[in-house]
């Protein structure tokens, strides 16, 4: 009988520790598990961060030497002229300009016009100025006009207003002039990108890019701009 009962208060201690050993490692698994950290996208140029399934079989090509060692690989390769029209091999610059204007990345298409805001961009502003030590919003239009769309185009941005096509905001293109009143008639231009954004030479941030839905630059807008064929052209 002393035997059975023996027997009988093992298994309970042994049952009871089994049950405490469970319910110990139940807590140490939770406890754990909130310690993970939530899984991250990855992060990449410049901190741009793509999603997982929109970076499936990505291959970054930013020139054309690097885009000869994918040659074996039926796909366009990125070239001066402008970019690759599909997602598997693209420029670092379209993923940058499509995500900070939200833009689908093939749309991003213009390789000089990209590389040339890429390089001006964060230049500081200054009145008068018009190189990389400073550079006001007409000079860096004037520029950017000369050297990507090969049109010469007058200093100021009265001036410019004063030669170009005026267009309403829904009939903007890529390209097109962008004119605000900031300090009493035409004082400030930009140029139209797509998705309302246009890069300009801001007084507070340099060459940068912003959008025309912007409350202030909603206020200040006066119209668009196309340069027409009569400008004369950069020989």
């Amino acid at each position: 009988m002393n035997h059975l009962f023996f027997v009988a208060v093992a298994t309970g201690i042994f049952s009871g520790t089994t049950i405490s050993v469970k319910a110990q490692t139940n807590v140490n698994i939770e406890r754990f598990a909130d310690r993970v950290p939530p899984k991250k996208s990855p992060k990449f140029i410049d901190n741009i961060e793509m999603k997982p399934e929109a970076s499936n079989n990505v291959v970054i090509v930013a020139d054309e030497k690097a885009a000869s060692h994918e040659s074996n690989v039926n796909t366009p390769s990125v070239t001066k002229a402008g970019f690759v029209g599909n997602i598997e091999q693209c420029s670092h610059l379209q993923f940058k300009y499509a995500m900070m204007m939200d833009r689908e990345v093939e749309s991003i298409a213009n390789y000089p016009l990209y590389s040339f805001i890429e390089e001006w961009w964060g230049t500081r502003y200054q009145y008068g100025g018009s190189d990389k030590n400073g550079i006001d919003c007409s000079a860096f239009t004037g520029k950017l006009l000369s050297d990507v769309f090969g049109a010469n185009v007058p200093r100021t941005a009265k001036e410019q207003y004063d030669v170009s096509e005026k267009l309403a905001i829904e009939d903007l293109q890529e390209g097109d002039l962008v004119f605000f009143n900031t300090r009493g008639g035409v004082s400030h231009v930009g140029l139209y990108l797509g998705n309302n954004y246009f890069v300009h030479s801001s007084t507070n941030a340099g060459v940068t890019i912003s959008s025309l839905e912007d409350g202030y630059y909603q206020k200040k807008f006066i119209s668009g701009g196309r340069i027409s064929a009569t400008v004369s052209k950069v020989e």
